[in-house]
C-alpha cells in the first residue's frame, strides 16, 4: 500500500460511510482502507497538498475527525476518544512541515577558496573522495 520511502506517522480506525476503515497518516498522504466481508479491499487516498483542514471532537468514549479537501468533508466517527487528539494533531505537524520551505544552503560570505581547495585536496589525498569527485567539486568551488 505504501509507495518507496513513504513512512507511516499515524493511524486510527473509525466509521465512514457506515463501514469501519483504517485511516493512515503517512508523510506523503491520508489513505483510507476497508477490509469489507465480501467485497475486499477498497483504498481511498487524499495528498497532503491537497487537504485543506483537519478537526477533531471527543465524547465520553469515542471521538469525531473531519478532513477536508478541495473536493469533500470526511467524517470519521466512532474513533477511540484518546486517539483523536493525537491523530489531528499528527495530520496538522505534517501539513506544516509540507508548507515550510525546504532549507536553502548558501556558501559562507568570505569563504576563502583556498582553503576550500586544500581541504579537498587532502580529501582525495586521504583516499575519502575519488579523481572524479576531486574534479566535481574543484569545478563547483571555483564557479561558485
Amino acid at each position: 500500500m505504501l509507495s518507496d520511502g513513504e513512512q507511516v506517522l499515524a493511524f486510527t480506525s473509525g466509521l465512514m460511510d457506515g463501514d469501519t476503515w483504517l485511516i493512515t497518516l503517512t508523510d506523503r498522504r491520508i489513505i483510507f482502507l476497508d477490509k469489507g466481508m465480501i467485497y475486499g479491499l477498497k483504498q481511498a487516498s487524499i495528498g497532503l497538498d491537497k487537504v485543506n483542514a483537519v478537526s477533531g471532537k471527543t465524547g465520553l468514549i469515542f471521538g469525531l475527525i473531519t478532513i477536508e479537501d478541495g473536493a469533500s468533508q470526511r467524517h470519521i466517527s466512532n474513533v477511540w476518544k484518546k486517539t483523536v487528539v493525537k491523530f489531528v494533531n499528527k495530520v496538522r505537524d505534517a501539513l506544516e512541515q509540507r508548507r515550510q520551505p525546504a532549507p536553502v544552503y548558501n556558501q559562507p560570505q568570505g569563504t576563502d577558496v583556498v582553503s576550500m581547495l586544500e581541504r579537498l585536496g587532502a580529501l582525495k589525498a586521504n583516499g575519502i573522495i575519488t579523481d572524479q569527485e576531486f574534479e566535481q567539486q574543484k569545478r563547483k568551488i571555483l564557479t561558485g
